[in-house]
């Protein structure tokens, strides 16, 4: 899997990168997971809840990476818990985007800063487009320019009235994303593990992007899987990161309140759109 994979290309061409490396801090807001290492860096993902009642007896956790269990862990007892949760899984990719984080700084890639991916696509009237997931600015631009457009949702509540008539159920990517000439996967999909099936079935021939704060990892995997653009974020202010997380903050508010920029990862021979 792509996550797995990631992770041991980082312990393969950067070793040494995880050794010694604790979680400082950790939020756990209900849509936003925030970390921060012993070094300093941190991370983000989306926050996975589980529809199962957490508190029913049986399920009742005091272990490892509960409440009051988690600061302190080595990143490496994290990323190879074998617990499988909505906030385990949440929690580990914050933890790995933290550790790409400077990895991406100062690796060999090619990188456009204050850049949102849709900005380096040309949408052309005609086009074929799939949205994974209920992105509300990409849905509103897309259709805008005459492009045949369909999105993929578990939840049709996450589109307004007016979206609905793109709507898709998510089981149907199958039927769907092979058709698509340009694919656009929110990165949310790293984190509940959905991102290799979406790929595997994908054109490849179609210009692929995946976008959000929970994409924040080395892009290798990625780029090897058919992707052309990530479009990542680059904490910049770790105090308000940790505030927005805690008081129910999302994506975009990383950006309105600046604790955040919007940086493109380009795949290869990628052009910059003008």
């Amino acid at each position: 899997m792509i996550f797995e994979e990631t992770v041991g290309l980082i312990k393969r061409e950067y070793p040494g990168t995880m050794d010694g490396l604790t979680i400082d801090d950790v939020k756990i807001g209900p849509y936003l997971t925030a970390v921060r290492l012993s070094d300093g860096s941190c991370g983000t993902s989306a926050t996975l809840c589980d529809d199962l009642p957490v508190c029913a007896n049986g399920r009742r956790d005091f272990g490892d990476f509960t409440p009051l269990k988690i600061k302190g862990h080595k990143v490496s007892g994290v990323l190879q818990a074998k617990k499988d949760s909505g906030l385990i899984s949440s929690l580990k990719t914050a933890v790995l985007s933290a550790i790409s984080s400077r990895i991406i700084k100062t690796g060999n890639y090619n990188i456009v800063e204050d850049c949102d991916p849709v900005q380096m696509i040309e949408f052309k009237p005609g086009d074929y487009v799939a949205v994974v997931g209920g992105f509300q600015s990409y849905i509103r631009k897309i259709s805008l320019a005459g492009c045949r457009l369909a999105v993929l949702e578990k939840n049709e509540k996450c589109l307004t009235a007016d979206q609905k008539v793109y709507y898709r159920p998510a089981e149907e990517y199958k039927n769907v994303l092979p058709q698509a000439g340009i694919v656009i996967i929110t990165g949310q999909t790293i984190v509940n593990r959905t991102i290799d099936d979406l790929l595997s079935v994908v054109d490849p021939e179609a210009r692929v992007v995946i976008a959000g704060p929970s994409c924040n990892i080395i892009p290798d995997i990625l780029f090897a899987r058919k992707v052309t653009i990530v479009g990542a974020v680059e904490i910049i202010r770790p105090d308000l990161l940790f505030d927005l997380a805690g008081e129910g903050g999302t994506g975009y508010h990383l950006f309105e309140y600046s604790a955040a920029k919007k940086i493109c990862i380009i795949n290869g021979n990628e052009t910059q759109a003008q």
